[in-house]
């Protein structure tokens, strides 16, 4: 293994009693249920599953390996749409005066409650799975959208999105400039922009995508109760901009304070932002420039969100860099599984989590260097959340078939 493929940092401050970390206002266990509330009110809402990897845990040597499959939420292969539905119902609640919990999806289809709003257009940038989110959002709360994509985006995943009734294109540019031109023409075509990353004088809408995608992790602390095994004790979480790790994250520290399970980001080395924030060590965000290439495309975001920031920096234990071959060989491992284990497909950005564990688990130096720390053993419970499926059918099938990226 080359060193490329796998750089870490582990956080020192994150478990040290302090009164300079971040509180976790946005979100906590009545927050949670509120949001999942407004997500079962869709016809199309059912909790996505959540699998025992029983042989898998066996062979890496860990105690159990739950991962959480959300190529099932809402027909939609992946989970960002937690969050744009969420963020997009609360803006409407609010321009009607009305709690989230008092939204109506069959009234705010009517005349009368569209006359009262005004024809509104959501506009966001997006590599595929956000924007899909915002533009099913906007068509099922009668609204319309707007999409743009940064250059190298996939067809197939920008056709997924105009089948959701949005107005979306590619652009020329990497994803932070094009989430700059989103916010352009947000506010020149009096748009209402639903970008997942926050920045100064940007963070209200940010933080109510956050909290949407807490239906997840309400998931599944219910079915790991469920399941007999209570909280995990590791969550391996992927990085983009930050916010579904971020939500995810405060989740933990909301309700479980320091025994929260040991916490690990993943990125991809080419759009490790988190990563590099951390090495830097002066508590401030900061970006990766340029093109961004990782089949990661779902990770492949160079400026933190100044809010997701905040918390990953205070509160996660350990940020890891890897290659795109570590996140390939996951999506083989689990769409081949070992007997008796249910197979998953996990795109690029969704298996990343599991390649992480794999090699620190498999890779002898590894074990003892970055699994001891983590104090990963026979007893440890893992959490991954498989965040999309084959959001890019042909994509996925290089990988799956043709062994494209192949392990080191």
């Amino acid at each position: 293994m080359d060193t490329a493929d796998f750089q870490y940092i582990a956080n020192e401050r994150a478990r040290k009693a302090n009164g300079d970390r971040t509180p976790v206002r946005f979100i906590d266990r009545e927050a949670a249920a509120k949001v999942r509330n407004f997500h079962s009110k869709f016809d199309e809402y059912e909790p996505t599953p959540l699998y025992s990897l029983k042989a898998l845990s066996r062979k890496l040597g860990v105690g159990g390996i739950w991962i959480k499959d959300e190529s099932y939420r809402f027909g939609l292969n992946a989970f960002k749409v937690l969050g744009g539905s969420y963020a997009v119902g609360k803006y409407l609640a609010e321009r009607l005066n009305l709690d989230i919990s008092e939204l109506d999806f069959e009234k705010l289809q009517s005349g009368e409650i569209k006359e009262r709003l005004g024809e509104l257009t959501f506009v966001t940038a997006t590599d595929g799975n956000h924007g899909r989110g915002i533009a099913w959002a906007a068509n099922q709360l009668g609204q319309k959208s707007v999409v743009f994509m940064p250059k190298g985006s996939s067809a197939a995943r920008l056709n997924n999105i105009r089948k959701e009734g949005a107005e979306a294109s590619i652009t020329e540019l990497n994803y932070d400039d094009t989430v700059k031109m989103a916010a352009r023409y947000a506010a020149d075509h009096h748009g209402v922009l639903v970008q997942d990353s926050a920045w100064e004088g940007y963070e209200e809408i940010p933080t109510w995508i956050m909290q949407g995608y807490c239906t997840l992790i309400h998931e599944v602390m219910e079915q790991m109760k469920g399941d007999g095994k209570g909280c995990p004790t590791h969550v391996f979480l992927q990085a983009g901009v930050g916010s579904f790790a971020a939500s995810v994250l405060g989740y933990f520290v909301a309700e479980f304070g320091d025994e929260r399970p040991i916490t690990i980001i993943v990125e991809p080395n080419e759009a490790a932002c988190i990563y590099k924030s951390a090495v830097k060590n002066d508590r401030k965000p900061h970006a990766v420039t340029g093109d961004l290439p990782t089949i990661m495309a779902g990770l492949a975001c160079g400026e933190p969100s100044t809010v997701a920031w905040e918390l990953l920096r205070d509160y996660a234990d350990m940020y890891i860099s890897c290659s795109d071959a570590v996140s390939a060989k996951a999506m083989r491992m689990l769409g081949n599984p070992l007997p008796g284990d249910p197979r998953v497909v996990s795109g690029e950005s969704g298996a990343v989590g599991l390649g992480v564990l794999s090699l620190i688990q498999e890779e002898q130096a590894l074990r003892r260097e970055v699994g001891e720390r983590l104090q990963l053993n026979e007893k440890s419970r893992v959490l991954i959340i498989s965040t999309e499926g084959d959001t890019d059918p042909e994509g996925y099938r290089d990988i799956v078939w043709n062994g494209k990226y192949p392990a080191f």
